[in-house]
């Protein structure tokens, strides 16, 4: 049996090249990474019987190796891959040469690092807690699912979502937010970030199409309909939202988080509402709402969501259970209108086929059982508290230095900085104080972003929020 997975071209017996021909393509495969660092390489003996060469040719290659570096002994253990950095797949070119094989989008793509270790008093946002999460109910229903995708033997999934947790949000979402909807108008997704890309990839005509979207506002949706071709145009945003009289007549698609706007916490006032399907409905423009995290509510009856209000088929309605659950589960959905739940569905056989069964299966029991509902109002429970300590301690520690945005929802409150106080420079200055703090101007198009911080309350304990308020307090006089 070959030893290796790729081929070694070794000359036939009697000829003196042997050696030669066995320590250059050795050589090769560790050089260019089929022979990785680490791996053990085959005893001489072993190799020498599976190639047909005598011993001794392959001591000898060997030696050579060893020799030059490319191999170490371990005492005992054989011989094994010496570290050598990466491997080297080619001729090196410039970058700068190779950027027009990537579509324009891509040129500049840059790769957001996984997240630093969280700082002492962790304000970041979109992160819930999850040390309250009931692991092990979910432990349970995942091991049910799984007994379950044994017994009838998996196969390629419904790119729509499994019916079951299709079901279950529709339930959920008319319960939650008076969504009116059933099984067969929500679509399944690996999180809500996907539901953007695939609304992208379906509404924007490259090089064409506009999309509105609000300002400051969510980059990552940002990104996707730029990186498919659309002029991603920014709508200024204040206390009742987006301000609808300033969208552009030639947009096609606007983008909204009118329960929570993000990353401000305001609320679209009901006016802004009606006249934002309004202007859907004469443009033939698609309205995205994103709902990412309305489910926690204090104290207020929330607005019925656009979706809800919406008589034109205007309104594509996309979830989440990143806030109310926990990020890496990654399930999201989207409740579209007729017209364009079968683009959608195409959209997502085309990008993945399908999600994890199992998954959606551990999802659907959750929310069918109560469980949801349970933890949602434990949490709201939590949050609200959290919340109550974080705007005390910004009345008691930030008056004069932080005015706080009006916000009755959500996992995080925004408060501006007066002009003098540079918000990303706070930020910086607070980290060094064992405090995780994000800048508002980070989440800009404009040329004037606004200055001031957004508080995330989701990881960091209640017991905590007032020192950390009064440590930046400090920071800021």
């Amino acid at each position: 049996m070959h030893p290796f997975e790729f081929p070694l071209d070794l000359p036939g017996r009697g000829s003196r090249q042997r050696l030669q021909a066995l320590h250059t393509q050795l050589r090769a495969a560790i050089l260019d990474g089929r022979l990785k660092s680490g791996l053990r390489l085959p005893a001489t003996r072993e190799l020498a019987v599976a190639l047909g060469l005598s011993r001794n040719t392959v001591v000898a290659a060997y030696e050579r190796l060893l020799s030059e570096g490319y191999i170490e002994p371990r005492r005992g253990a054989g011989h094994f891959v010496a570290a050598l950095g990466a491997p080297r797949t080619g001729t090196p070119v410039d970058g700068a040469g190779v950027a027009h094989r990537l579509a324009v989008p891509w040129r500049a793509a840059h790769v957001a690092s996984p997240a630093a270790p969280a700082l002492a008093y962790d304000f970041r946002l979109g992160s819930p807690d999850p040390g309250l999460f009931p692991f092990d109910v979910w432990r349970r229903l995942s091991m049910r699912a799984w007994r379950n995708a044994a017994r009838t033997a998996l196969g390629y999934d419904a790119p729509q979502g499994r019916r079951a947790l299709r079901e279950a949000i529709a339930r959920h979402v008319a319960f939650a937010r008076a969504v009116a909807c059933g099984a067969d108008d929500v679509v399944v997704t690996c999180g809500a970030q996907q539901a953007f890309d695939l609304l992208a990839r379906v509404l924007v005509t490259p090089g064409r199409t506009v999309v509105a979207v609000e300002d400051p506002g969510y980059p990552p949706l940002r990104d996707a309909f730029a990186a498919a071709g659309a002029r991603v145009v920014g709508v200024p945003v204040d206390a009742e939202g987006l301000q609808v009289e300033r969208l552009p007549a030639q947009a096609r698609v606007v983008y909204v988080t009118p329960s929570h706007q993000f990353p401000l916490g305001v609320t679209l006032s009901p006016q802004r509402r009606a006249a934002l399907l309004d202007f859907a409905r004469t443009h033939g423009a698609t309205v995205i709402e994103d709902d990412y995290d309305s489910e926690f509510r204090y104290g207020q009856r929330p607005l019925e969501a656009l979706q809800t209000l919406d008589r034109s088929g205007s309104v594509c309605y996309v979830g989440t259970f990143s806030k109310c659950l926990f990020p890496s589960l990654r399930l999201g959905y989207a409740v579209a209108p007729p017209w364009l739940r079968p683009a959608l569905v195409r959209a997502r056989q085309l990008a993945d086929g399908h999600g994890d069964p199992v998954a959606q299966e551990t999802l659907a029991a959750f929310i069918a059982e109560g469980h949801l509902a349970r933890h949602v109002r434990r949490m709201r429970r939590v949050y609200a508290q959290r919340r109550e300590q974080l705007l005390q301690a910004l009345a008691r520690h930030g008056r004069g230095r932080l005015d706080v945005w009006p916000s009755g929802a959500g996992l995080h409150l925004a408060a501006t900085l007066p002009r003098e106080r540079e918000a990303a420079r706070v930020a910086a200055l607070a980290a060094r104080e064992d405090i995780q703090l994000e800048a508002l101007d980070g989440y800009a198009l404009g040329r004037v972003p606004p200055n001031g911080l957004a508080f995330g309350y989701g990881r960091v304990e209640a017991a905590d929020i007032d020192a950390a308020v009064r440590r930046l307090a400090r920071l800021l006089d």
